[in-house]
């Protein structure tokens, strides 16, 4: 019997100009959960790749259950037992749970597709290998993200080849809730032998269900970690990044804060009610609060995407009008919004070219897009903030997520705005760029603007935040000072404990 499902030794890969990989090792054991972690750029897309058949390297080997693949091609691959969870669903809305689970593979009886056996077949797959009960007949477009997630791993699952699973950032589109449902299937999954290679941002997940843990930095294998627990995250954010986990926020800096935002009396229908706070001009106010508190659907107010039905917001002590989100532009509020592929990129486009939507009167004559001159226009912010590849023309697509966020960013910058909203700023963002990402934030607060930063983080809210307010069911119910609350102290408020020991209440 082979030690390891997976083994690859010593890969090299390499681009025009770039050695993705470089000499870069990773063994996945049978019935284990096996989490692979590095920052954007650190070669874990491309070992996925090489492991599917899509890259073939320039060296190395690759290994499965003892057997060599020579050339690992995707149907060498799959014929192998190894099957791919995507972070993207690729699910029909319209189809239904049966439909959707054996796609490309359908049951045929002797009357044409066997309908009833498919649905008896992916119901009982989805009930005793997954825990979820779900009918076949439902339709895709009516189940949560969390269902959808477990229809996509019984799609790959179904066939009963399976001998190792790679999840690919399982949970980035899933609420906090939903998480559990997922980690439950990998667990069953991992009680049946199958081997788990899940590949994640989140240490949290990591710790919590990963047996051991691989470490890339730069194309290259720099650890392996045996034993994992929730101490484990500081020796990973260490091997990733080469720097502690304390070094991931800004230095605490006093600042003087004059008045800037103002809320009174803020309401929005069935969502919250009667919310008032400031947020300085020089200050980082967090808004804390789980899934249905009405956090999310405040900073969509606040932005004008959420109509309000009482209540008023003033900056030093002029009256805005955000029943738009042109109008909040126009007035100096501008959102980084916490789906920032959908709602705050158009992602065909180039870097420049998002840079600059919001300043198009300054790149454009006579109606039309001055491409030199967008391109001009973004050069000083792509150095400021940093942006990789330093290329005004580079499709935002293929950005990393902490990139593509930078480009946000970018944007509203040219705006010479006032006030920054950032709802989860750093939502499927690699430790790395979470570090370049609160300094950027700490800078903007450090030059005078309002910075209001939403987060379900509350390791991240604490760290960057000078204040933080909490909501449930639509109420603000605490208001704490960072610098004095521990993370416990926020997660009792954020949760309803019935007494936060420690926390220090700001006046």
């Amino acid at each position: 019997m082979a030690d390891f499902a997976v083994s690859l030794k010593d890969i090299v890969k390499e681009f025009p100009g770039v050695r993705a990989l470089d000499s870069a090792s990773l063994e996945v054991k049978s019935g284990e959960v096996h989490g692979l972690v590095g920052e954007n750029g650190a070669g874990k897309s491309t070992v996925i790749k090489v492991l599917a058949g899509v890259y073939q390297p320039e060296a190395g080997s690759i290994m499965i259950n003892g057997q060599s693949l020579n050339p690992a091609t995707p149907a060498a691959v799959h014929d192998a037992g190894i099957r791919f969870i995507h972070q993207e669903l690729h699910l029909v809305p319209h189809f239904t749970v049966t439909e959707s689970v054996f796609m490309g593979q359908e049951l045929r009886g002797r009357f044409g597709i066997a309908k009833r056996e498919m649905r008896r077949r992916a119901e009982a797959f989805l009930r005793d290998n997954l825990g979820l009960p779900l009918s076949g007949n439902r339709l895709i477009r009516d189940l949560g993200p969390a269902e959808r997630k477990l229809v996509q791993v019984a799609r790959a699952l179904i066939d009963g080849a399976a001998q190792v699973v790679v999840f690919d950032e399982p949970t980035a589109p899933l609420a906090i809730e939903e998480v559990d449902l997922v980690m439950g299937a990998i667990a069953k999954l991992k009680a049946q032998g199958i081997a788990i290679l899940y590949v994640s941002h989140y240490l949290s997940e990591i710790t919590d269900i990963c047996d051991r843990v691989t470490v890339f930095r730069q194309g290259e294998t720099v650890g392996v970690f045996d034993n994992i627990t929730a101490a484990s995250s500081a020796e990973l954010i260490y091997a990733m990044v080469g720097r502690a986990i304390s070094d991931m926020f800004p230095a605490r800096t006093e600042r003087s804060v004059d008045t800037g935002l103002s809320v009174r009396g803020l309401a929005a229908a069935r969502a919250f009610s009667d919310v008032s706070f400031e947020a300085g001009r020089g200050e980082i106010l967090g808004i804390a609060g789980l899934i249905g508190s009405g956090r999310e659907e405040l900073t969509d107010c606040l932005y004008g995407l959420r109509k309000r039905t009482a209540g008023t917001v003033s900056f030093e002590g002029r009256s805005l009008d955000l029943n738009t989100a042109a109008k909040a532009v126009a007035q100096g509020v501008v959102l980084v919004p916490r789906d920032r592929r959908n709602d705050g990129l158009v992602l065909p486009m180039s870097v420049s070219e998002n840079a600059t939507l919001a300043t198009l009167d300054r790149t454009s004559r006579a109606g039309l897009v001055d491409a030199k001159a967008a391109a001009a226009a973004t050069e000083s912010h792509i150095t400021a903030l940093d942006i990789r590849p330093p290329n005004p023309d580079a499709i935002t697509r293929l950005l990393s997520g902490g990139n593509q966020q930078k480009v946000v960013l970018a944007r509203w910058l040219a705006t010479d705005a006032k006030v920054f909203i950032f709802d989860e700023p750093t939502v499927g963002v690699d430790v790395g760029a979470k570090a370049e990402i609160y300094q950027l934030i700490a800078d903007l607060a450090g030059k005078g603007a309002s910075v209001i930063v939403s987060s379900s983080d509350p390791v991240e809210l604490q760290g960057i935040c000078d204040r933080i307010i909490v909501m449930m069911r639509g109420k603000i119910v605490d208001e704490l000072r960072a610098s004095d609350a521990s993370v416990d102290d926020l997660v009792a408020a954020t949760t309803g404990a019935a007494s936060v020991q420690g926390a220090a209440h700001a006046g």
